[in-house]
């Protein structure tokens, strides 16, 4: 369990490093996740000058999952509020007695209020899983709530 806290304390720690070293900030809580492991999670997003890290920390019944994601803005009009996205990155899963590692894809659409500091999402996260067991889950879907900084 000991090594669990460690791979935690690094997710933190790389969080709070990519947060320190951004333009924009969005934060907020992603509800969802595969239909086994339903949730919530911690959900941030970090601007990076050509596109932005979309992160996760979330907490299911089974246990506690992390996603780095890097992902790809596209705006559709320039002023309009709706905003796709594409990206990918690391994922994990750590249980008390597995943890998981793998690659997820993530697309998505988001709509950010003019007259508030407010953004609403939908995502879906396919993931290949390669350690513990290779794998391929394409039931991970979320809905987020971000406050804009």
């Amino acid at each position: 369990m000991k090594r669990v806290y460690q791979y935690l304390l690094f997710i933190m720690v790389f969080i709070a490093g990519a947060a320190l070293n951004t333009k924009a900030q969005e934060v907020g809580v992603r509800f969802g996740g595969t239909n086994s492991t339903g949730g919530a999670a911690i959900d941030a997003v970090f601007g990076t000058g050509s596109g932005r890290i979309h992160a996760d920390l979330g907490f299911y019944r089974e246990g506690v999952g992390a996603d780095v994601l890097w992902d790809l803005l596209y705006k559709p009009l320039s002023g309009e509020a709706f905003n796709w996205y594409l990206g990918v990155g690391p994922t994990t899963f750590i249980a008390n007695d597995f943890w998981m590692l793998g690659v997820s894809g993530e697309i998505g659409l988001e709509y950010r209020f003019s007259g508030a500091p407010i953004a609403i999402g939908a995502d879906w996260r396919p993931t290949l899983w390669v350690v513990e067991e290779t794998k391929f889950g394409a039931d991970s879907f979320g809905l987020n709530f971000r406050f804009v900084f």
